[in-house]
């Protein structure tokens, strides 16, 4: 069954075989647990955001933060109680700090790739992400450009990416997002690299990340995480994941 991998597509087709959101997948295949997470970024001019659910087997994490770009302040959050936080494909509720609707604005990218000895799974696509966040004290009115990042599977104990995603405008001004990655989902061909200019994808070339995020950007905003798998920087989000 893992022969056929990766495989890329927007979900019509899937390799036979593998179980896959959103059917049901074994908490443990191949002595692995189960690794799922549905993460939403927004990339506002005022404020950018982001908002996560993760879980291993049975355990969960939450997490959000708001940068407030006038500011320059961040607000976040991790726990281990969901208090609350509705992070799903249509919304974004975190009681007290966001109130968000989504519309999706592109075709959806469905990738399922080998990983050792077992797969992983992941689907992104750009939308909109329309409410009000509170950011340095103030509510602020969002009509924002976003991206929804759904992935699943039985990672390696040891697992580490880069990862980018953000928005801009091509200087026709089409809407312009995109997805890069280096260390999961990241074969030469059939990898979750992702162009969307107007909402349609494009696969793009493997990618190399500067050491110290120097090609972010903004570096002087990344930060280092070693389990929460987001870092922010203006009109983007990039990431070092462990």
């Amino acid at each position: 069954m893992l022969d056929v991998l990766p495989h890329r597509g927007d979900g019509a087709t899937r390799p036979a075989g593998l179980p896959l959101p959103p059917g049901r997948m074994p908490l443990l295949r191949g002595g692995r647990p189960l690794k799922r997470w549905r993460y939403v970024g927004v990339y506002g001019p005022e404020a950018l955001a982001c908002f996560g659910v993760v879980r291993i087997a049975a355990l969960r994490q939450v997490f959000w933060a708001v940068w407030d770009r006038e500011r320059r302040e961040l607000s976040e959050r991790t726990g281990f109680r969901r208090g609350g936080i509705v992070v799903d494909h249509g919304r974004v509720h975190v009681p007290g700090v966001a109130e968000l609707l989504l519309e999706a604005t592109g075709e959806a990218v469905e990738v399922v790739s080998r990983h050792g000895a077992e797969y992983i799974w992941t689907r992104k696509q750009p939308a909109r992400a329309r409410g009000s966040l509170i950011a340095g004290g103030r509510t602020l009115a969002v009509d924002a450009a976003a991206l929804i990042d759904d992935s699943a599977g039985y990672h390696a104990r040891e697992t580490a990416w880069d990862w980018c995603a953000g928005v801009g405008t091509a200087v026709d001004g089409t809407a312009l997002a995109w997805n890069l990655v280096t260390g999961v989902h990241d074969a030469p061909r059939g990898s979750e690299r992702t162009v969307w200019a107007a909402g349609a994808p494009r696969e793009v070339g493997p990618v190399r990340f500067a050491p110290d995020l120097s090609g972010s950007p903004s570096p002087r905003t990344a930060r280092r995480w070693t389990s929460t798998p987001k870092r922010s920087a203006p009109a983007a989000t990039t990431s070092r994941c462990s």
